[in-house]
């Protein structure tokens, strides 16, 4: 499976000649480039426009059979319960034997029974920065108790990227010993992918 980061919490993943994007934001994101998309589905973990900017995203018909299975998990953005910023909807999409994880924008640790379907991850994307999720150190601490294989990080500030409020890259990666700095926005997903956090690159 080809996952491809383009910032903030924008992802693509590709199976079989199919592609799914997740979590599309508006041009008003600092230091990232304006979207311009193809997919054949695209998935929102919020209503908000930097996570839903289904406009950037043209669907197109490429012919290829949907080869992923998308498990929907229901949670918060914030830990209020979503008094303060509302839903925040996790993802598990399953294709070629591997499960990967977008958590959104979530706020605060998820009950137990939800902690259950997010076991057994190869991968997992998870917000890290603070401030509208949960920041580095509730990050690492949820990632202990999921074990995925391999730990991708979004939503964080680095450099021009990333908005002002919400914490460094630096902060995350400095709590883990196995960190991988990719040097692309692109991995391709297998069972026998190194095991750690990998830091994928974007313009």
């Amino acid at each position: 499976m080809k996952i491809t980061y383009y910032g903030h919490s924008c992802f693509t993943l590709e199976s079989q000649g199919f592609r799914i994007v997740v979590d599309p934001y508006r041009d008003y994101v600092p230091g990232y480039q304006k979207l311009d998309l193809e997919a054949d589905a695209a998935y929102c973990s919020h209503g908000h426009d930097d996570h839903c900017w289904v406009q950037a995203v043209t669907m197109r018909e490429s012919g290829a059979e949907d080869p992923f299975t998308v498990t929907e998990i229901a949670g918060f953005h914030d830990d209020v319960r979503g008094a303060k910023r509302g839903p925040n909807t996790m993802r598990v999409f399953e294709a070629e034997g591997l499960k990967v994880a977008h958590l959104g924008d979530i706020g605060c640790l998820p009950p137990e029974e939800d902690l259950e379907k997010l076991k057994g991850l190869d991968a997992c994307l998870v917000p890290v920065g603070g401030f509208y999720t949960i920041d580095a150190k509730q990050a690492k601490a949820l990632m202990d108790i999921l074990q995925p294989r391999v730990i991708i990080p979004m939503h964080y500030r680095l450099g021009k990227f990333g908005f002002a409020e919400i914490g460094e890259l630096k902060t995350f990666t400095d709590l883990y010993e196995n960190v991988q700095f990719a040097g692309s926005q692109s991995i391709e997903l297998k069972k026998d992918y190194p095991n750690g956090v990998v830091v994928l690159h974007c313009e």
